[in-house]
């Protein structure tokens, strides 16, 4: 796909994305399907020879849409709130867009220092002491979602605690949560330990 194909077909995919926003709520919230309802409607193997976009959009509506759970739907009341937004979609093209590998300052410095200074602005947004601040004891990071945040959160507990206590006492260390919790944590616990 050459730069005008992506410009024509980007422009196709918005307005996808768009109708599909302007028409959420006429969807079920909940997905009517039963278990095993996409194999019966997709072929055995991959196809031979690429699909136009317009097939591949007419698939979406046909066979994917009544898959989904649609969290964005104003409707939708269930677990928790979807961090989803039309104005995320955006960041999301872009960012799939410029491909940035963020896993180091190297990798790509805006990235990294991009990331420190909005983590800044969000603690002194929320008045947070000093040492939360990249310029101070801490800084933070983006986790790309809360059950990573919830292993992080908990590999960084154990550490303080063992830099303490020796790394002898890793047997002892007890995790204390409410039966409330989400299941990220006890994963988070058996992955960490």
């Amino acid at each position: 796909m050459d730069s005008e194909q992506l410009r024509e077909h980007a422009h196709k995919m918005v307005d996808f994305i768009a109708d599909y926003y302007k028409s959420i709520e006429n969807f079920p919230v909940l997905s009517q399907v039963q278990p095993g309802y996409l194999r019966e409607m997709l072929p055995d193997s991959a196809p031979n020879h690429p699909e136009s976009l317009e097939d591949i959009f007419n698939d979406v509506q046909a066979k994917i849409l009544p898959g989904v759970t649609h969290w964005q739907s104003p409707n939708f009341f269930a677990y928790y709130p979807s961090n989803s937004s039309i104005a995320g979609f955006l960041g999301e093209m872009l960012s799939a867009g410029l491909n940035i590998v963020g896993f180091s300052w190297i990798t790509s410095p805006a990235a990294t220092e991009l990331e420190m200074i909005v983590l800044d602005w969000l603690a002194k947004l929320l008045k947070l002491p000093h040492d939360f601040l990249s310029a101070g004891q801490g800084g933070g990071v983006i986790q790309g979602t809360a059950s990573e945040a919830v292993l992080v959160v908990l590999l960084a507990a154990r550490d303080k605690i063992l830099r303490r206590l020796g790394k002898h006492s890793l047997e002892k260390i007890v995790v204390y949560a409410s039966d409330h919790t989400h299941s990220a944590l006890q994963k988070a616990c058996q992955d960490g330990a």
